[in-house]
């Protein structure tokens, strides 16, 4: 009996019409009944109709023990055995033999990892997975990134398609007989009536589907199918206008994607044999919908490229992006096309800015790219342009050579840049990113989450540069205790925050402590939270430089900043990240701080950094001076009060519409620029009174930059104000610290896991002591006020 399926014709091996199952195994169909087994002197002759351009078998064979067993030098693997031959005779009478070899034509149903078969296939085909399925167990993390799994696990048949090379000759029989030692079975018999291989899939295309209506909102409604082959990515229609987005002021820092619900068409990457059937299948209603398809993209070309600083002449390390006309991201080689942008989940040079990816280079690259138009985006930090442009592919071309203009240089004018806080990335991984950024210090912090450490292998080598010396990524630890709250120990080390049951032994005053002694900077991180002991460490003089995060002017961390400066605490401000993942890129948010004529080293920059000569931009390059006084200096007004000069000078790769000046956390000065500008130079006076502190900050309507919804923003440190005999104070910010501070030391005494009586008062001491300076300060202010 046979049964036709239009392009197949089902034979069955048992005869009689013997019950069995059909099956599509690599999407071809088999009726698959009790299973054959050859054994010497066993055949097998099935009678034939009609023509075909391949045999298709679903089979397998005994294992081989010498595959598994460790035995003697002569026990050699039995590849190549013959197991079996099948015989093909025509109506003419003509006839031609195939072997079925073993690890051939067919192989065991398990086998050891390695031991695949060179003329046949496992019926579990690779499929595509996606970052979002469900995990199974722990272990499959690692194997979800990588986009493949396998569609069935063992044990397997091995579908075999052997080509008659008389397809158009009339079939007469099959004749299959056993001719080896070992067993061999045969599950089901397939005729393939196609010219082309169905088991030999062609190279990855980009197709497109045109629907029989629009897209609509429901993104699962579509679904494309091939029976030979596999669909491996479907793109829906992208709300993506490439002139529009060549002209947009945005470039570099991404943006979110919408889908166009009115488009009439998907795009889906397929590989598949000549003979395959796509289909298109309605989701509500199971049916297969009419769909015209066509091939995008016929033609690409393999081009070196790389991108050249025109300053240098030189190659140069940027952030790159390659998309179709459509907005479809195409990476380099070796770059992910699908960004992983959990957490702690993708630690490679790719980026992801909420759903614009973009890879890391080093200057050099290599990309396959369709003949015609395509869309570049580059990026490399904050002095340099955005490039967005459209770009004309040659059929013959094989180079392809990109420039990257500065637009500033402030590193000539002796300015550094960093990133105060990465986590998790490989040192040489972060110093890509850090030259591709435009970084001259990535601060890569150790620490303990739980169980989970990161980077503690990495911290015996303390630091590595590239060859230039222009970039250097720097080891240090961000420690947490508890609800005492973090900090950074940039280029120092220190303590866990623990697992479970781990007592209370430190203080976070006691690490500042010990950084010092390293000569390293301490940084109070992600300011100011957690809001505990973070408190009694400015009050003791422990912390260096807080780290603010472009949230917005109304902010807690810099409302906070401008209490804690309001209570005459000198406090420069740097810029971090906090990367965790491939959502953010380094230098996102960024330090710029001021060593002159020195040379860049971790210790010149951190120098800078306590002296105060510091602004933090998340895109504006902003310099503020005051009567000729930098961020950090101190100007003394002998009578309380006067007219000052500042200057603003600002740029940015991206537009900003608004400058402020602020004293005492309130806006004293402000220039708006309605339409957006990228560069802009201003001199004015203010009447100020002392003691104060007078600061710039600027910000920009575009955005978010990274789905940590940053705002494009730039603020400088202060400039301090002083009178003599007069100290800048705030009471109603002494009892707001004074409050935390007895909180911390509530909670230490109560809930904390106690280590030892010693340790508890070497923590009771700390935070007293700062309680008793806090009270003395709000005496002293108390009794200088004016009567």
């Amino acid at each position: 009996m046979e049964s036709k399926s239009g392009k197949f014709t089902l034979l069955d091996l048992a005869g009689g019409g013997a019950a069995g199952e059909t099956r599509a195994l690599r999407g071809i169909p088999f009726h698959l009944q009790p299973e054959i087994a050859f054994v010497p002197g066993f055949a097998l002759e099935v009678p034939l109709r009609g023509r075909a351009g391949f045999l298709c078998l679903a089979s397998y064979a005994d294992p081989d023990p010498h595959e598994t067993t460790a035995g003697g030098v002569d026990d050699i693997e039995k590849l190549g055995q013959p197991l079996a031959e099948m015989l093909l005779e025509w109506e003419d009478g003509d006839q031609t033999v195939f072997p079925i070899r073993r690890r051939f034509e067919t192989n065991a149903r398990t086998f050891p990892w390695g031991h695949w078969a060179f003329h046949a296939l496992t019926h579990a085909q690779l499929v595509p997975s996606h970052l979002h399925d469900p995990l199974p167990d722990a272990a499959g993390w690692g194997l979800l990134q990588t986009n493949v799994k396998h569609s069935a696990p063992a044990p397997y048949l091995w579908i075999s398609a052997l080509a008659n090379p008389r397809p158009e000759s009339e079939l007469k029989a099959v004749r299959f007989r056993a001719c080896g030692e070992d067993r061999w079975v045969l599950c089901g018999l397939t005729l393939f009536h196609g010219a082309g291989h169905p088991l030999r899939y062609e190279p990855l295309r980009l197709h497109r589907l045109e629907l029989p209506e629009a897209h609509g909102e429901d993104a699962a409604r579509w679904q494309v199918e091939v029976d030979l082959g596999v669909v491996a990515r479907v793109h829906p229609p992208l709300q993506f206008a490439s002139q529009a987005w060549l002209a947009a002021p945005d470039q570099g820092i991404g943006s979110r994607s919408r889908i166009d619900a009115a488009a009439r068409h998907l795009d889906a990457e397929i590989t598949a044999s000549t003979e395959a059937a796509v289909t298109l299948r309605d989701a509500r209603t199971g049916a297969v919908q009419p769909a015209s398809i066509r091939i995008l993209e016929r033609d690409k070309v393999w081009l070196h490229g790389q991108v050249v600083d025109p300053s240098t002449g030189r190659p140069t390390p940027v952030r790159l992006a390659f998309r179709s006309v459509d907005g479809r991201y195409i990476p380099p080689y070796g770059h992910r096309t699908e960004v992983n942008d959990g957490w702690f989940q993708d630690y490679g040079a790719d980026v992801k800015l909420m759903d614009s990816p973009f890879a890391y280079v080093d200057g050099t690259f290599q990309v396959e790219l369709p003949i015609g138009e395509v869309l570049v985006e580059m990026t490399k930090g904050f002095e340099h342009e955005a490039v967005r442009r459209l770009l004309t592919i040659a059929p013959d071309q094989r180079e392809l050579t990109l420039e990257i203009p500065r637009h500033t240089d402030l590193r000539r004018r002796g300015w550094v840049t960093a990133d105060t806080h990465v986590h998790f990335i490989s040192p040489t991984t972060a110093l890509l990113e850090a030259q591709a950024e435009g970084l001259n210090l990535v601060n890569l912090l150790a620490a303990q989450w739980g169980e989970m450490y990161n980077n503690i292998g990495d911290l015996a080598h303390g630091s590595i540069g590239s060859a230039d010396g222009e970039s250097l990524v720097r080891m240090g630890t961000e420690n947490r205790s508890h609800l005492l709250g973090h900090i950074s120990l940039l280029g120092g080390r220190g303590g866990p925050e623990a697992w479970f049951g781990e007592p209370l032994r430190q203080t976070m005053a006691d690490w500042a402590d010990e950084c010092r002694r390293r000569d390293g900077l301490v940084v109070a991180p992600h300011f100011p939270y957690p809001t505990a002991e973070v408190a009694a460490d400015i009050v003791l003089g422990k912390i260096d430089a807080i780290e603010l995060f472009p949230y917005g002017y109304s902010a807690l961390g810099l409302l906070d900043w401008y209490r804690y400066l309001n209570c005459g605490y000198r406090l420069p401000a740097v810029g971090g990240t906090d990367k965790m993942g491939a959502y953010m890129p380094v230098g996102a948010n960024r330090t710029y701080a001021y060593i002159g004529e020195e040379e860049f080293s971790f210790d010149a920059w951190a120098r800078a950094v306590r002296r105060g000569n510091t602004f933090t931009t998340s895109g504006p390059l902003l310099l503020f001076q005051v009567d000729g006084r930098a961020p950090g200096d101190e100007i003394v007004l002998a009578g309380g009060a006067g007219t000052i000069e500042f200057a603003i000078e600002a740029s940015s790769f991206i537009p900003f519409h608004r400058v402020d000046v602020v004293s005492g956390g309130r806006i004293v000065w402000s220039h708006e620029e309605v339409g957006g500008t990228r560069r802009l130079s201003l001199r004015d006076t203010l009447r100020v009174e002392a003691p104060g502190w007078l600061a710039a900050r600027c910000s920009s309507r575009h955005g978010p930059t990274t789905s940590w919804n940053l705002h494009i923003a730039a603020h400088t440190s202060p400039i301090y104000l002083s009178t003599p005999g007069r100290e800048l104070f705030s009471a109603p910010v002494a009892t707001y610290l004074l409050t935390l501070i007895a909180g911390t030391r509530l909670w230490a005494e109560t809930l904390a896991t106690r280590a030892d009586p010693e340790h508890q008062e070497h923590i009771r001491r700390t935070l007293d002591e700062a309680c008793a300076r806090l009270k003395q300060r709000h005496r002293q202010a108390s009794q200088s006020e004016p009567t």
